[in-house]
């Protein structure tokens, strides 16, 4: 899953757009690309009673969640495949190898300070998806909308999607997977380019906590020395001249283990690696929606052009040769103009200047 056709797909009567999140090797996308571990409540329970970096015996956690010394094996058994590492040693017990950082809801409400009253904020241990999610809560809830920004986030996505259903997983708290849900007035032909003024939504957020140097990649990619950081899916549901919902998923490496490393061949990096520090997950996801919400009032005015200019600035491939892998198998040579107002791609070959709306760009080698 390299690229994504930012067009519109049309589905019983509505429009969607699909975007990628991460790129990884096969079908999956930034993380990992393995059978997850089936994470539940118990084993989140007990996680956290681990989370102050004792050892904790077997019999101590057993009697505490009121369960048998097995249940506590098997709740912590195949976390590895999360990322996680939880020491065992005869007579001592359990540990996390170090702690995690749990998103805590009253702790990112506090950063988000004075606009907190603006969001409605749930936070998930584990889900299918966050975007799956908020779809159906906000069908569920139709008719009784709320002027106030749903959000959504988890520990742990086990389905998370990108084009054609292909799945992405990332480890256990090693990443930031949210999903935000906007109502435009505007329909779909308004909103080309949604994707392309999140990207730089993400920067400015990154840099509002003193993360520099991320650079954008056409037409939907955050990234690091040409190495994937963050990524976006967004669907979109509605009229095709409006109204329309945007469920907007963000998907970013925060401190990827070696687990998850260990699966991605492709070039990845994470904040860790930029920064040399674990970002405040918390912080990060609040500064993230405080930008995301302004963005998109900006963004419901004007539209794209508003943010263009800003995103052509920062698309490290613009003025550089590249190939263009298209959806349908084919390829195009060419160096990147800019992005039509619609967010397409604008390349300059021999014949011209053409514009395209989907595929992947990578560095064309110079021979």
């Amino acid at each position: 899953m390299r690229c994504v056709n930012p067009g519109l797909q049309c589905c019983n009567g509505l429009f969607r757009a699909y975007f990628s999140i991460v790129e990884c090797r096969g079908e999956a996308a930034g993380g990992i690309c393995t059978k997850l571990v089936n994470m539940k409540p118990l084993t989140f329970s007990i996680l956290r009673t681990l989370n102050d970096g004792e050892f904790h015996s077997g019999a101590a956690i057993a009697e505490n969640h009121g369960i048998s010394r097995s249940s506590v094996s098997n709740a912590l058994r195949g976390l590895d495949e999360v990322g996680l590492t939880v020491y065992k040693i005869h007579g001592r017990g359990y540990r996390l190898s170090e702690p995690m950082q749990w998103l805590e809801r009253d702790l990112i409400l506090e950063y988000l300070g004075s606009q907190s009253d603006a969001f409605a904020l749930e936070v998930l241990d584990t889900v299918e998806s966050t975007n799956t999610f908020l779809q159906h809560k906000a069908a569920a809830e139709l008719n009784a909308r709320s002027d106030r920004i749903q959000v959504v986030a988890a520990e742990l996505q086990t389905g998370g999607r990108g084009r054609h259903g292909r799945k992405w997983h990332s480890g256990l708290g090693d990443s930031l997977t949210f999903s935000l849900l906007w109502r435009f007035p505007q329909g779909a032909s308004f909103l080309s380019g949604l994707s392309l003024a999140t990207g730089v939504v993400i920067l400015r957020a990154l840099e509002s906590i003193g993360v520099q140097g991320a650079t954008l990649k056409w037409p939907n990619d955050v990234i690091f020395n040409f190495c994937k950081l963050a990524g976006v899916l967004i669907e979109l549901q509605g009229d095709m001249l409006g109204p329309a919902v945007a469920v907007i998923g963000i998907g970013m490496n925060l401190r990827l283990s070696d687990k998850v490393r260990a699966n991605i061949p492709q070039g990845t990096t994470d904040v860790f690696s930029m920064a040399g520090r674990m970002p405040d997950r918390n912080r990060m996801l609040a500064a993230l929606m405080i930008e995301l919400s302004r963005a998109l009032r900006e963004f419901e005015q004007f539209g794209f052009a508003s943010f263009k200019e800003e995103w052509i600035s920062r698309h490290a491939y613009e003025h550089k040769a590249v190939m263009l892998h298209l959806p349908d198998g084919s390829s195009r040579e060419g160096t990147v103009k800019g992005v039509a107002d619609d967010g397409s791609l604008l390349l300059s070959a021999s014949s011209g200047i053409h514009r395209y709306s989907g595929g992947e760009i990578t560095l064309r080698r110079a021979f």
